[in-house]
């Protein structure tokens, strides 16, 4: 019995393979002998399983993949027939639904501009941004760069002075420094040897001011001749500049030439012979004694070149010729043209009216050689001895303040509203002013860069005055400038500390009797505004 039920068995299993090798789409594909459990375990049924086969390949929407065998399993969701949405309702194809899909994709549209437009200002804020970070560090580095390229070759005066103050901030931190780790002998002798090396300093630096007063002397006096050999300028109604040469001129531009010739060194003596003849007829027209010693000089000069005498022997010589030759050029009588620009008047008598003692080198000097401070009641030293005592103590350099005050009086300039007292302030007024009103620093950022700080209008629509002005950094007073309201743009406490300041620069400039009759013209200037 159990040997013809495995029979059967195995044939139904038969059966079953041979259904699943079956083409698709042949009704059924397996009779399956099942056993039914009410009917007992010797009773078997038939059960029809359908098979129903793809006739198309399903799309790979995602799942996984065995490396191995290469089958592939679906996700759920790519297999599964999707969810029909509900009905809302509503017609889909009305007047009414289709405004509103209208105004809808509009409105995104709409946004989608605004930011993409937000995106490109925010682009471009931040490449200038950066482009202006560049732009002030590049301003930055060139400015130290060329403070310290002023250092290394110092030529004018605001250059040594750069030298001496740097002198004086390097001795200071030495000496801050011996005194800090430094105590008894010790720090004497250390103080000692910074002392000697400040002296070899001061030296090397004296010896390069000799060096750069030696070729400025010469530049000065050929800016000089050159100034008095400039044509006569006006300009014309419609503008343009007419330029007129005088016999004056004329002559003052045929010295220049011949003085620029003589003060040249390494000519062939063919060329100085006959430069030298030239010299001589030009001074003989002339008789004096100016003229007569010229004159004996140059035949000395053309006696002992005949005799083949070296150049390094004539060189005193020739300097000595040319110091008289521009001795003779100077005077009024031979060149009428420099008597325009010579300090000294021709008349003496004019000195007598404004000239004044200097307590310190004890000289008579005009009074163009005077600094005289606003809270000054009496000629104190001239500038030579100001200068001297500022190497010697204190060593500070005033090249910021003199950009801060060029800048100021250009800014002014701009304006064309007859801007005067910008131009009455002095370095030394407007110094005082930044140290000991403004404290060195922007009112706003409170930055302390001089090289950054600027003075502009506190209020534009009036002239620029020391009661009238504020100290900021140049991209502060750009925006400054921008404002059209003050008391709207900034807070009541600040602008307290503003007009305070104010008073403060119109208590010192009132020491001064220009200043103050200025004072009652700002006044009218406010009430009209």
């Amino acid at each position: 019995m159990q040997a013809d039920e495995g029979c059967k068995l195995s044939a139904s299993w038969e059966q079953e393979g041979a259904a699943l090798q079956e083409p698709p789409g042949e009704g059924l594909g397996l009779h399956e002998v099942m056993e039914d459990g009410n009917q007992g375990s010797d009773s078997f049924h038939d059960v029809a399983v359908k098979i129903e086969r793809p006739t198309f390949r399903k799309p790979f929407l995602g799942g996984f993949k065995n490396r191995v065998t290469g089958v592939e399993f679906h996700n759920a969701g790519s297999q599964t027939v999707p969810k029909k949405r509900p009905e809302k309702g509503t017609t889909l194809f009305c007047r009414e639904t289709q405004v509103i899909v209208l105004q809808k994709n509009f409105r995104r549209w709409y946004a989608r501009k605004i930011v993409e437009n937000l995106k490109e200002k925010k682009r471009l804020r931040l490449a200038w941004e950066a482009q202006e970070e560049l732009r002030k560090k590049k301003e930055k580095e060139d400015k130290l760069r060329m403070e310290q390229e002023r250092k290394l070759n110092p030529k004018t005066k605001e250059d040594f002075d750069l030298l001496y103050h740097a002198l004086e901030c390097w001795r200071q931190e030495e000496t801050e420094r011996i005194n800090r780790t430094l105590s008894g002998a010790e720090r004497k002798a250390a103080l000692c040897g910074l002392l000697e090396e400040e002296t070899e300093l001061i030296a090397s630096i004296g010896r390069h001011k000799l060096n750069a007063d030696k070729d400025n002397q010469q530049k000065a006096v050929l800016h000089f001749l050159d100034k008095c050999a400039q044509p006569k300028r006006w300009k014309a109604f419609d503008g343009k500049i007419t330029e007129m040469d005088t016999q004056y001129t004329l002559r003052a531009r045929e010295l220049l030439e011949i003085y620029r010739s003589v003060s040249m060194n390494d000519i062939p003596n063919d060329e100085r012979r006959d430069l030298l003849l030239l010299i001589r007829g030009t001074v003989k027209e002339h008789e004096c004694k100016l003229t007569e010693e010229i004159v004996q000089l140059i035949d000395r000069e053309v006696d002992l070149m005949s005799r083949e005498v070296k150049e390094c022997n004539l060189e005193g010589l020739r300097k000595r010729i040319c110091t008289l030759f521009l001795q003779f050029i100077k005077i009024p009588k031979f060149n009428p043209e420099v008597a325009k620009i010579l300090k000294v008047p021709p008349d003496p008598l004019k000195l007598y009216k404004n000239v004044h003692f200097c307590r310190s080198c004890e000289n008579y000097l005009p009074a163009t050689e005077f600094p005289i401070p606003a809270n000054s009641r009496t000629i104190g030293r001239c500038h030579l001895c100001c200068k001297l005592d500022n190497e010697a103590r204190r060593r500070e350099s005033f090249l910021k303040y003199r950009l801060i005050l060029e800048n100021l009086r250009k800014s002014e300039a701009d304006y064309q509203d007859d801007a005067r007292i910008v131009f009455l302030v002095q370095q030394q007024h407007l110094q005082y002013m930044i140290e000991n009103i403004w404290g060195c620093q922007s009112a706003l950022s409170a930055c302390s860069d001089l090289y950054d700080l600027v003075m502009v209008r506190w209020d534009k629509q009036q002239e620029w005055s020391p009661w009238n002005t504020i100290l900021l950094t140049k991209d502060e007073a750009d925006a400054h400038l921008k404002l059209h309201n003050l008391q709207e743009a900034y807070e009541a406490s600040f602008i307290h500390g503003i007009k305070h300041k104010h008073i403060r620069a119109k208590k010192y400039f009132a020491q001064i009797p220009v200043m103050a009759s200025l004072f009652h013209r700002s006044d009218k200037q406010a009430n009209a505004s």
